[in-house]
């Protein structure tokens, strides 16, 4: 029984985010043959619609939906503008990747999706938030943000890459996982130490002696609160490794996600419900005092179910002909 209803579980939605370079589609590929050697083949989406080649074999590819230099010639675009309006326009039918990732939720216990190079096209724009927001309100989801670590060595650059992260987590309110990538490269330990002690950061700081230096000594304090609770882990996507620690923090946001972030967003959906409740009432309000004299009963004017009784039904219509009739009689 217990075997069945691990089965029977939503899958995984893991959302990988990342600057350009930073090997995010690199690592998308290693966590899908990781999760293929070991028997458990993920159900993989991509959302770059301006990549060349795929180093993975994707279910879902935007590109076999919208043709990127289609749309830039159509409309003129440049090459943001094209991933944009291609994303946009493959977000009007996310309710068919929705049902074929529901249809898979037997078979697939995690969803890889790749997003955009250029991270800002999906991480502010409206399509992004629809997709993001799609995947959360009905399976469990997270966001990896890919650092490149082996450019992060410098402490401004590292506190750039921390805001972004942090900009991030509070655009998505999602749990967040900041994969330090390329530790085949260099080691990790030292963003793990600034992040963890404020001195030895500051250390590294009094290299640097310009503006920039000053407002990210300031900045250091205000993420402070934001590294304590950081998911963090080390990994290689060239070589492979850290991706057994990387499952185990993937399993631990995901028990945040439904201690913490489900219910936020059972009850949005419950809210989303009433307010379109309320505004139905509202239409039918209006709709009375159009109609007048004409008696309505509550009972025929459930908008949600169409289960109107055929004679009183063309009663209604009836006299509300016949009203509209000797009006213009008169």
């Amino acid at each position: 029984m217990a075997a069945a209803a691990e089965e029977a579980a939503p899958p995984v939605c893991v959302l990988v985010l990342g600057m350009a370079g930073s090997g995010k589609t690199t690592l998308v590929q290693r966590l899908t043959a990781h999760l293929h050697s070991q028997g458990r083949p993920p159900y993989v989406i991509n959302l770059d619609p301006a990549v060349h080649e795929l180093p993975f074999p994707a279910n879902i590819d935007i590109r076999d939906t919208v043709k990127y230099k289609e749309v830039m010639k159509q409309y003129g675009l440049g090459p943001n503008g094209g991933i944009v309006t291609s994303l946009n326009l493959f977000a009007t039918r996310f309710d068919q990747v929705m049902k074929f990732i529901e249809k898979r939720q037997n078979t697939s216990q995690y969803v890889l999706i790749d997003t955009p190079g250029q991270i800002e096209v999906f991480t502010w724009s409206a399509s992004g938030t629809i997709i993001t927001e799609a995947l959360a309100s009905t399976f469990p989801s997270i966001v990896v943000y890919v650092m490149d670590t082996s450019r992060s060595t410098s402490p401004i650059t590292f506190m750039s890459n921390m805001l972004y992260a942090c900009s991030i987590l509070y655009k998505t309110k999602l749990p967040f996982i900041l994969a330090m990538n390329k530790t085949d490269i260099i080691d990790h330990s030292f963003a793990v130490e600034w992040m963890q002690d404020f001195e030895i950061f500051q250390d590294a700081l009094n290299q640097e002696t310009t503006y920039v230096s000053n407002l990210t000594r300031s900045m250091s304090l205000v993420l402070d609160e934001f590294y304590s609770s950081l998911k963090v882990v080390g990994v290689s996507a060239v070589l492979g490794t850290g991706l057994d620690e990387f499952f185990v923090q993937v399993s631990e946001a995901v028990g945040e996600y439904e201690r913490e972030y489900r219910p936020e967003y059972e009850r949005l959906k419950k809210s989303l419900e009433r307010a379109q409740s309320k505004k139905q009432e509202e239409q039918l309000e209006r709709l009375r005092k159009d109609m007048d004299s004409v008696a309505m009963e509550s009972s025929s004017l459930t908008v949600t179910e169409e289960s109107h009784e055929e004679p009183a039904f063309r009663n209604f219509m009836q006299e509300t002909r016949m009203k509209y009739q000797n009006r213009s009689s008169h």
